[in-house]
């Protein structure tokens, strides 16, 4: 019986995996987040974050949004002070923990470290959205330096998380939210000419490490996943899968890139409707999965956030798992 983690790389490079891998779900996990000390996300009240944005939280809940951009104006860039992001105190603990993995009963497991609101995102947190918009479409020369910093920073962070974990870790997961209901928020042509040849320059860097690239994305990115995949995403973690579309996402995509999902966490886990959630769950494994593997159970860890049912989630799982068309499958 192959290990959780194992089971994970198979599904990642379509080698046939003994069963459904899994990411989430407590127990039922196959995977583990290695995470560094700081992660300079979104504070845990109303507050500014290490990056200087000005985050802001309603009755909602959720982790809020920024409401103050301290790069509004890009003439400031020059003299914006990004946070460092090789500062000791970032992984002060990483390489104990990761030890601590390899030696303990967590070492089967498969390990993921990440860097939340990535390139894109971080841009439109720093300078905003309309102003990023604005930026890109005229071509203005400070957007290219700053998305260029940017890169860089993640790129400094991954090799600085690099020396104290190693190999420890599997894959580098970054979130780059690309989607409306029905397309990118920007031109094809433009993520294309933007953002292809910098998102490729980050996803070399992680694959010079030995990790694989992880990168979470919702709406309806359809037209940017040809980029991404040549770019070398390895995974696609993606949550609204009916405004993807099931049938054509597999059609076009199925075994070019393994997809992380699950049942979509606006139009189908907020109604709990348990035949709903099974027709969607066999849906995804038929379109999405390959025989070969290609497709990961994903998990959305806040019910609450999406207006799900608790029991919901409970009953996907157990869909996915019934339903599991791979744990049948003698090797070939």
């Amino acid at each position: 019986m192959d290990s959780p983690r194992e089971t994970v790389y198979k599904a990642i490079e379509f080698r046939r995996p003994e069963r459904l891998p899994i990411n989430g779900y407590g127990p039922a996990s196959d995977c583990l987040l290695l995470m560094p000390d700081w992660t300079g996300g979104a504070p845990a009240e109303s507050g500014t974050d290490e990056w200087g944005c000005v985050w802001t939280r309603s009755n909602m809940h959720n982790i809020g949004q920024v409401t103050g951009h301290p790069l509004e104006d890009l003439d400031d860039l020059a003299r914006f002070a990004f946070p460092d992001p090789t500062d000791p105190a970032r992984f002060a603990t990483v390489a104990q923990r990761a030890r601590e993995i390899e030696s303990g009963p967590r070492a089967e497991r498969f390990r993921i470290t990440a860097i939340w609101n990535t390139v894109w995102e971080r841009m439109h947190m720093l300078h905003g959205f309309e102003n990023c918009l604005v930026a890109l479409i005229e071509d203005e020369p400070e957007i290219h330096d700053m998305a260029d910093r940017i890169v860089d920073w993640c790129i400094a962070h991954i090799e600085a998380m690099h020396r104290e974990a190693g190999s420890t870790v599997d894959a580098f997961m970054m979130t780059e939210d690309w989607g409306t209901e029905t397309s990118l928020m920007i031109s094809p042509a433009l993520f294309e000419s933007f953002f292809f040849p910098r998102y490729k320059r980050l996803f070399d860097a992680v694959h010079d490490k030995g990790w694989k690239v992880w990168m979470h994305s919702c709406g309806r990115i359809n037209d940017a996943i040809p980029l991404l995949i040549e770019a070398g995403v390895d995974v696609l973690n993606m949550q609204q899968p009916l405004v993807n579309g099931i049938e054509e996402i597999g059609q076009r995509f199925a075994g070019k890139v393994a997809f992380e999902t699950l049942c979509d966490i606006q139009k189908t886990l907020p109604i709990g409707d348990e035949e709903i959630i099974r027709n969607e769950a066999k849906q995804l494994m038929t379109h999405w999965g390959t025989e070969q593997g290609g497709f990961i159970l994903g998990d959305y860890g806040d019910a609450e956030a999406i207006g799900a049912p608790p029991e919901a989630k409970a009953c996907m799982l157990d869909a996915f798992r019934s339903l599991d068309q791979w744990k049948h499958n003698p090797d070939s």
